[in-house]
């Protein structure tokens, strides 16, 4: 990749999005041309050698990608890519990275938070509190419990190391066994994925979608899993077959479910998961932290300086995986 002082960036975010806080600093080494539409961005593509895209749930990428004649680097502000990798984008030598590293910590505190809600049994409590009613109840321990990571990747390493940190089990599922690795008891590969998961007493999905995870949780894994376990999916909504987990729900297969992602979304308003006691739904928002656009900007900024300079750029993705290769 040769230097370019002058880069045009065609960005494109949601139709009622702004342009994301820190991407002024661009000002003086790139011009950034700023797009919604289908139509605008097929415009912007026609000059820009970069797409830098934060509407990570659109289509209008593959429907403008035949104007993207100068693009050399695409650059995603999320953790998932699997929206980009349509077959043009996948099969071309057009490097493509994400936001690997920014959200790890923050979701990870959000699943610990979700595991001591549900052990401490909070979400009944506020609902005391709203009743005034004062009932005593004897609550869960988390040290010692199970827990088993589908997606041991760096997002699942900061879980294994918060969970790790409250004395609970950690196992992780990778694409491949991995030994003596530091934040895991144990990581294995796929296909021990339906072994371990009946001693498991909390299962958290932080994998990426790809073929080999959509669809992963169906009917078939549900029946495999604890009766008293708890399922966490901060990955992505694909990776559950919802139908099949409201069924698992109301025949007891499972004891509850937490969920940030979503087949569909947003979850429509009449779903049945909403009424759900033992169901926690939070809105596609478990890495968001105050400062996280910001945060974006700057590490897609960082990445920008590493390519007018000519370097490799950082969080590459390996587009025939679908994510980002662990380092060694």
């Amino acid at each position: 990749m040769s230097a370019n002082a002058q880069s045009v960036i065609a960005l494109l975010t949601a139709v009622d999005e702004d342009i994301p806080p820190g991407l002024e600093a661009l000002e003086g080494r790139a011009r950034l041309i700023h797009t919604r539409t289908v139509d605008e961005l097929r415009a912007a593509l026609d000059e820009a050698d970069i797409l830098l895209v934060t509407d990570f749930n659109t289509d209008v990428v593959e429907q403008a990608w035949p104007a993207a004649r100068k693009v050399r680097w695409v650059h995603a502000t999320s953790a998932g890519v699997d929206r980009l990798l349509f077959p043009a984008l996948r099969e071309s030598d057009i490097p493509l990275t994400n936001a690997r590293g920014i959200f790890d910590r923050h979701i990870a505190e959000y699943v610990l938070g979700l595991i001591l809600t549900y052990a401490k049994d909070l979400h009944t409590t506020r609902d005391l509190q709203r009743a005034h009613r004062w009932q005593h109840r004897d609550t869960e321990r988390i040290e010692g419990q199970r827990v088993l990571v589908v997606g041991a990747g760096s997002i699942g390493r900061q879980i294994a190391r918060a969970c790790g940190a409250m004395g609970m089990q950690v196992t992780g599922i990778a694409s491949r066994d991995r030994d003596d690795d530091p934040d895991f008891q144990a990581v294995y590969g796929n296909d021990r994925l339906q072994a371990v998961l009946p001693e498991q007493d909390y299962v958290v999905i932080a994998a990426p979608l790809t073929p080999a995870t959509e669809g992963l949780f169906d009917e078939a894994l549900f029946r495999h899993m604890a009766g008293h376990a708890r399922l966490i999916n901060i990955g992505r909504g694909p990776i559950v077959r919802t139908d099949d987990l409201v069924a698992a729900l109301q025949a007891g297969e499972l004891a509850g479910a937490a969920l940030d992602v979503f087949e569909e979304e947003p979850l429509p308003a009449d779903h049945p998961l909403w009424a759900m006691d033992n169901v926690i739904i939070s809105h596609h928002m478990a890495g968001d932290v105050v400062g996280w656009r910001r945060a974006l900007s700057e590490q897609f900024i960082a990445n920008l300086e590493r390519w007018q300079q000519g370097e490799a750029l950082h969080n590459q993705v390996d587009k025939g995986r679908g994510y980002v290769p662990p380092t060694p």
